[in-house]
């Protein structure tokens, strides 16, 4: 029977436990984990799940729970998955004290939708192992914790677990989320498969464990600039009808990939080796067709190739066969049929189902996986090898190739793959980060990924804040700007404009949009504006991705245009959390991790309600001004002249911004004479 909203909302269902049930092998699972522990951990790990349930219960779920431990790595507590249709329901419908935490609600619904979640029953939203909580239990608290909430009370979150509502004001944030702040020296691979397991820390990936990920449309419109800006790059070209972009995944982030190649209007190709995730999007429409074999996929690239079509075509296979025929194809005919390529596996994870190598099939993987994880280990290694020799060979005859920060040039150079180039800077990779030759301008010209979520669930709701952002920006135009934004602009309005057409909206309602400090602010008070007037029926949610110009500290990605030796230091992602929680966001979030791995990467992360007062529209003003100007001002001091550029406009804009500009050295001699070095 299923529950209610007042329901879920009521804590934990104790009086009487709900029946014990097995994983639902209707919809995907977790790779299973092997944490390796003593017996001693594996006692420590029961006895800690066991501490959300009064005593009396102990006895009926200690075993239960030391099977899942000992059979998937991890204590899920299946007992505790609700009998409930998880979705982001209307606003309206939260039994909460304040809309505040109703809008939280309706994000964490969202992230666990199974529409939208990659693994549901484990809480994974993406990526293999972004989870939302570690366990049910917490799940059930957080629910609880929010209804009950006032103005006046802060929700503590430490890695997945509900502290607890602490005293505050109506000023502070109303949640605040770290996950995963592990001293540095424990920040290992290892290191966490072993706490993840004891219960006491997480992996919240960017967004997930934040309760702001909207879904594949979160990085849809990212990758169709990388496409574009791809293009234009390395092909000269605004039109990319009849080239082939080969790449793979199909998952919760990596599956924007199909649409994105639509929108773009070129061939995009691309392998997965999970059947259901495949037939997923090609269900939800985002992929137009699905290759079983590669004789067809080959077949199928070469008439849309020449026949200029725009085609997503998903490819049943492991993306290294998928390389390694291409380049048979090129050694038989002199045939280059693939233009651009990349890589969305989830190689931040790549030996617990991040990444799926060649000489296996999906199905004996998985199993490896978990009985012979060692040799699993080196099957990944090959794999990546394999992967990098074909890469490097179709590169030599013609086709761009570019890193999308998801961790595979750095996996691929610890598998001993040819990856590695020797620049000036030290060891640098041979092919670039998306972020190094294509979006880090974009990112210091404080443009990144703006997003907003209309919590009435209405699409009506959704088309109206569409039309006035698109009008927004034009106004933003006509009162002049320079032509690097104007760009930026011009095809931020194509994209809004043309955004409800492509049917993206998988879940809450949802949009993003590139945009800079003042498209921001300017969105952000219209829409504000829009809900006090009834225009837009319900408070509207801001937010970004963390993968933005200054949330994130990630020197193989988000930072990976540093150059001043500072690409691996963590202070502006710090601050930005920091910041923005003191400045009116309604939550913020601090990771260790996200797109790139466990211990690579520190970022962090906000939620906003937009509920139409005038409080809502001075936090948004001040929250948006830090949020971006923190970064654009540290790739300033970096050296990066767009910021050195948008920097100084900002604080012409705004006389009470005063920020330490650099002094470049011009004559490099100088330096050289000084250590003696000519």
């Amino acid at each position: 029977m299923m529950i209610s909203l007042q329901e879920l909302c009521a804590g934990l269902p104790l009086h009487p436990l709900p029946q014990s049930k097995e994983r639902d092998e209707g919809v995907p699972h977790a790779p299973i984990r092997v944490p390796q522990l003593s017996p001693q951990e594996e006692k420590l790990a029961l006895e800690n799940a066991l501490r959300y349930f009064p005593p009396e219960h102990h006895k009926t779920l200690a075993p239960e729970f030391a099977a899942e431990l000992r059979r998937y790595g991890h204590i899920y507590m299946y007992r505790f998955c609700p009998n409930i249709h998880i979705r982001a329901y209307p606003i309206a419908e939260y039994p909460c004290r304040t809309k505040k935490a109703a809008a939280v609600m309706h994000m964490i619904m969202n992230n666990l939708d199974p529409a939208v979640a990659q693994f549901p029953q484990e809480l994974v939203t993406y990526g293999g192992n972004g989870q939302v909580f570690s366990n049910w239990a917490q799940f059930w608290l957080v629910m609880h914790y929010l209804s009950e909430m006032t103005e006046h009370q802060t929700l503590v979150m430490y890695s997945g677990h509900p502290l607890g509502l602490f005293p505050s004001h109506p000023g502070a944030p109303r949640v605040v989320i770290t996950n995963g702040m592990v001293i540095p020296n424990y920040s290992s691979r290892k290191d966490y498969e072993k706490m993840f397991a004891l219960g006491v820390t997480m992996y919240g990936q960017m967004t997930a464990g934040s309760y702001c990920y909207i879904g594949p449309q979160g990085i849809v419109h990212g990758t169709v600039l990388t496409v574009l800006n791809a293009g234009r790059r390395y092909l000269g070209l605004e039109n990319l009808a009849g080239k082939v972009f080969v790449t793979s995944g199909l998952g919760g982030m990596s599956g924007a990939q199909a649409k994105a190649a639509v929108i773009v209007g070129c061939v995009g190709v691309i392998a997965e080796v999970d059947e259901n995730a495949l037939l997923k999007r090609y269900k939800q429409g985002w992929l137009m067709e699905i290759a079983k074999s590669l004789d067809e996929c080959i077949h199928r690239i070469r008439k849309a190739r020449k026949g200029k079509e725009t085609l997503s075509l998903g490819y049943h296979g492991n993306i290294v066969d998928l390389w390694q025929r291409l380049v048979e194809e090129y050694d038989r005919t002199g045939e280059l049929l693939v233009d651009l390529g990349s890589d969305q596996t989830s190689c931040h994870n790549p030996f617990s189902g991040g990444y799926y190598p060649v000489q296996l099939s999906f199905h004996e993987a998985n199993q490896l996986l978990s009985s012979d994880p060692q040799t699993f280990r080196q099957h990944v290694h090959e794999s990546l090898r394999r992967q990098i020799s074909a890469i490097n060979r179709l590169s030599e005859k013609g086709m761009f190739f570019w890193d999308y920060g998801n961790a595979f040039l750095l996996e691929a150079q610890r598998a001993g793959a040819d990856v590695e180039r020797r620049g000036e800077r030290g060891m640098e990779f041979r092919y670039p980060s998306y972020v190094q030759h294509i979006m880090g301008d974009i990112f210091s010209l404080g443009f990144g990924p703006f997003r907003w979520i209309c919590t009435s669930a209405d699409p009506s709701d959704l088309a109206a804040t569409d039309r006035i952002t698109a009008d927004v920006l034009e106004d933003i135009i006509a009162q002049g700007v320079s032509d690097p934004v104007r760009k930026q602009y011009t095809d931020n309005i194509r994209w809004i404009r043309e955004a409800g057409k492509h049917e993206m909206v998988v879940g809450s309602q949802a949009r993003i949009l590139y945009s800079d400090q003042k498209g921001r602010l300017a969105i952000a008070v219209a829409i504000n504006g829009a809900v006090a007037s009834g225009q837009v029926k319900a408070p509207v949610v801001i937010s970004r991705d963390h993968h933005d110009v200054s949330g994130t500290d990630s020197p193989y990605r988000e930072t990976s245009n540093i150059y001043d030796g500072s690409s691996f230091c963590a202070d502006m992602a710090v601050q930005n959390f920091v910041g923005d929680a003191f400045r009116g966001a309604t939550w913020v979030a601090l990771h260790n991790g996200g797109g790139v791995g466990w211990g690579e990467v520190i970022n962090g992360g906000f939620g906003l309600v937009l509920d139409g007062s005038s409080e809502a529209e001075q936090n948004a003003k001040s929250v948006l001004s830090w949020d971006v100007s923190n970064g654009v001002a540290r790739r300033c001091w970096s050296g990066n002249s767009n910021a050195y550029d948008a920097i100084i406009r900002t604080m012409e804009e705004n006389r009470s911004l005063r920020v330490t500009l650099p002094h470049a050295v011009k004559d490099k001699s100088v330096l050289e004479e000084a250590l003696g070095q000519k």
